[in-house]
C-alpha cells in the first residue's frame, strides 16, 4: 500500500533528516515509528502526505507515485491519508460539532443536515455525542484528541498517521486513544504511529520501525523498544 523507496531528506546544505530510507507498509497494518527527537519520525509522516518533498527517492501509495501528483490534487490524497498531532490543531473557540464537521463543509457539497448526521455517527463511536455542543477549549486533553480523531475520520480515510498523539495525555487518556486506534485498525484502517513512548510499544506489540539520526536501523514485527 505504501512504499518508501530510497528516500533522503536534506535541509539546507548538510542537515540530514532522512538518509536513504526504504520500507513498505501493507494495507491494514498497524506500524509504529520510534526514535528520539530529531530521528526523522515526523519527516516520514510529512513526506507521506506530501507536506514535505524528499531530496531524492520516491514514495508510492497504492502503486501511485505521490511525487508526481500535481499540487491542485493533493487534497484527494490528504483525505485518504489523514493525520492527527500531539498539539491537536483544533479551533479552540468553536464547538466540538463545528470542529468535526469542518473538513466535510470544505470538501463536500453535502447539506448541513447530512453533515451533522455524519458527525453524530462518528461522535457516538468515540463517545463524544454528549460533547458536541461544548466549546473545544473547555475539554480535557484526551477529549481534544478524540475530537482530532473524529475530524480525521469524518473523511473516511484509508490511512491514519498519528504524530506523538498521546504526548500531552495522562496514562488513562493515552490508553483510551490507543484502544480507539486498535479498533480503527481492526476495521481495516492502516495506522502509522510515531512515538518515543516505551509503554506504547510494549502495549501494542506490533511492527516497529526504529529510526536513529535519520536512518532506519531496525524493522521488527512484533517490535521491541530500543533507542540509541
Amino acid at each position: 500500500m505504501i512504499i518508501f523507496k530510497n528516500i533522503s531528506k536534506i535541509y539546507g546544505e548538510n542537515t540530514v533528516a532522512l538518509d536513504n530510507i526504504s520500507f513498505e507498509i501493507k494495507s491494514g497494518e498497524f506500524v509504529l515509528i520510534i526514535g528520539k527527537s530529531g530521528a526523522g519520525k515526523t519527516t516520514v509522516l510529512k513526506i507521506l502526505r506530501r507536506e514535505e518533498e524528499p531530496t531524492k527517492g520516491n514514495v508510492f501509495y497504492k502503486n501511485r507515485n505521490l511525487l508526481e501528483i500535481p499540487h491542485r490534487r493533493l487534497g484527494e490524497i490528504r483525505r485518504k491519508i489523514a493525520i492527527i498531532h500531539q498539539d491537536f490543531k483544533l479551533l479552540e473557540k468553536r464547538t466540538v460539532l463545528e470542529n468535526i464537521a469542518l473538513p466535510l463543509e470544505i470538501a463536500s457539497k453535502m447539506s448541513f443536515k447530512d453533515i451533522k448526521n455524519e458527525v453524530i455517527k462518528i461522535a457516538e463511536r468515540l463517545r463524544l455525542k454528549r460533547k458536541l455542543n461544548q466549546i473545544v477549549k473547555t475539554l480535557s486533553g484526551g477529549e481534544k484528541q478524540k475530537v482530532c480523531l473524529a475530524r480525521s475520520l469524518i473523511m473516511k480515510p484509508e490511512v491514519l498517521l498519528a504524530d506523538e498523539p498521546t504526548g500531552n495525555l495522562d496514562i488513562l487518556g493515552t490508553f483510551e486513544i490507543l484502544e480507539i486506534l486498535k479498533n480503527l485498525n481492526n476495521d481495516g484502517i492502516t495506522i502509522v504511529l510515531a512515538t518515543h513512548n516505551k509503554d506504547i510499544v510494549e502495549t501494542l506489540k506490533t511492527r516497529v520501525l526504529t529510526f536513529n539520526n535519520g536512518r532506519l536501523i531496525k524493522d521488527e514485527n512484533p517490535g521491541t523498544f530500543s533507542l540509541l
